[in-house]
């Protein structure tokens, strides 16, 4: 019996060893260099400029006298290019600038790998203030949106307007969460996540953030996938997602003074519309507007629709 015993052992030892190797095999991803990516990923727009010691990914577009830019920062797992259609047309009538976040995109991870807000908040301040930028339009989504407002409650001289498209911030149950947003906040699973990714991962959590999955196609799902290749940001991925929120930050919300549009997703599964209601409860002066068949990331999702309530709202 004790034989028995141990040949069992021995047969399911070596199967989770044969099972963990295929794994690696066929989902393990090496980081892509950073020049390969910057070749892909870079356009004549491009520039990096050090904030903080890091190299940080930014781009600088539009008319370059416009004193009160619009600032677009984007949310998790995601980088500048989730605004590309947006800035294309505000950059003709406004200066526009956005930037990957530390821990995303071309930039690279945080130094002391502090993924909190109120750290993403000194990074928003430090890197507009390299660009000499004193007085802008902020607007974020999702984690971007987070980030937006708060930097509006800390440093409300800086900011004229602000715009929410499916902003974090309040306490809330998601209807649905992307696969890879689970998977990274699950112990020993997480460890795995930061050399095995597989792409059908990063296609199921796009999805998961659009209504309409159709309108995600191969090339997205690409950038999402390989930017996440990028050297420090799959472990940054983890250790954002292991930061224990502020359950108290949200009541700063009601502070704020300057004009804010809320631009929402009606479909939104991740950071459902009722949080929008709540938004537009607490805020002084905001515009609610909600975007119809339309999930969590409004620009990318549907750009000529929302970005038409920023445009009027601009005005």
């Amino acid at each position: 019996m004790k034989q028995i015993t141990l040949k069992v052992i021995k047969i399911l030892t070596l199967t989770i060893v044969c099972l963990s190797v295929l794994t690696v095999l066929l989902f393990g991803y090496n980081d892509i260099p950073l020049e390969e990516l910057k070749r892909k990923y870079t356009n004549d727009s491009s520039k990096f400029t050090s904030v903080n010691n890091m190299n940080v990914h930014y781009r600088d577009e539009g008319l370059r006298n416009d004193s009160i830019p619009i600032i677009l920062i984007h949310g998790t797992g995601s980088s500048l290019h989730t605004f590309d259609n947006w800035s294309s047309k505000l950059s003709k009538t406004k200066r526009v600038v956005r930037m990957d976040l530390p821990g995303y995109g071309l930039t690279g991870p945080f130094l002391n790998r502090n993924y909190s807000k109120n750290n993403y908040v000194s990074f928003i301040k430090s890197f507009l203030d390299t660009l000499k930028i004193k007085k802008c339009i902020l607007a974020g989504n999702s984690l971007g949106g987070n980030i937006a407002w708060l930097f509006t409650t800390k440093f409300p001289s800086k900011v004229k307007k602000l715009i929410l498209i499916d902003a974090s911030g309040y306490p809330n149950k998601s209807k649905d969460i992307p696969i890879a947003f689970k998977l990274a906040q699950i112990p020993i699973i997480n460890n795995a996540f930061t050399y095995i990714t597989p792409r059908f991962i990063a296609k199921k959590s796009v999805e998961n953030v659009y209504a309409d999955k159709s309108k995600v196609n191969a090339e997205l799902v690409n950038r999402y996938f390989e930017l996440t290749l990028r050297k420090g940001n799959r472990q940054a991925f983890v250790d954002r997602l292991a930061i224990e929120p502020d359950p108290n930050q949200y009541k700063k919300i009601k502070i704020i003074k300057q004009p804010v549009l809320i631009l929402w997703g009606e479909e939104d599964m991740l950071t459902p519309v009722e949080m929008a209601n709540r938004f537009n409860k607490d805020l002084n002066n905001s515009t609610l507007n909600i975007l119809k068949s339309v999930g969590h990331v409004p620009m990318e999702e549907s750009p000529d629709k929302s970005l038409d309530y920023v445009l009027k709202f601009l005005k």
